[in-house]
């Protein structure tokens, strides 16, 4: 099923402030930031040669996140992905082995603009998977 690392998205508590570190402490390559109404995040994304890093911040007051950065206030990991090559197989194997996805079950298009699904945390032993179309 899987393929290969995508990213790993770090939620933060000031995303201008990650960006700078990121770019002129660290020396990567860092995007300008991304808004996604529909996701309710702002991200920005670290390029590297072998995968991404996603710096996300809630966008909109019904933010995903939101929550998730009261419980974190300095930041801390939020996701994994990880790639697969078919991703409406993969989610019916899964159903059948009894692992949850999250939301209705259906592929969601990503900040990628590839289909996208989250594997509930409770599942992988306390990671949030996100599985993304090849």
């Amino acid at each position: 099923m899987l393929t290969k690392f995508n990213h790993v998205a770090i939620v933060v508590s000031d995303l201008k402030e990650a960006s700078n570190k990121y770019k002129n402490v660290l020396g990567a390559n860092v995007s300008k930031p991304f808004d996604y109404p529909e996701h309710g995040v702002s991200v920005v994304f670290v390029e590297l040669s072998n995968t991404k890093i996603e710096l996300m911040y809630p966008f909109g007051k019904e933010s995903p996140i939101k929550k998730f950065l009261e419980n974190n206030p300095n930041g801390a990991i939020h996701h994994i992905c990880l790639e697969v090559k078919d991703l409406i197989s993969t989610c019916k194997k899964l159903k059948k082995k009894n692992i949850r996805i999250i939301g209705d079950g259906e592929p969601k298009i990503g900040a990628h603009n590839k289909p996208v699904i989250f594997l509930h945390p409770k599942d992988f032993f306390g990671t949030l998977i996100e599985l993304e179309q090849e």
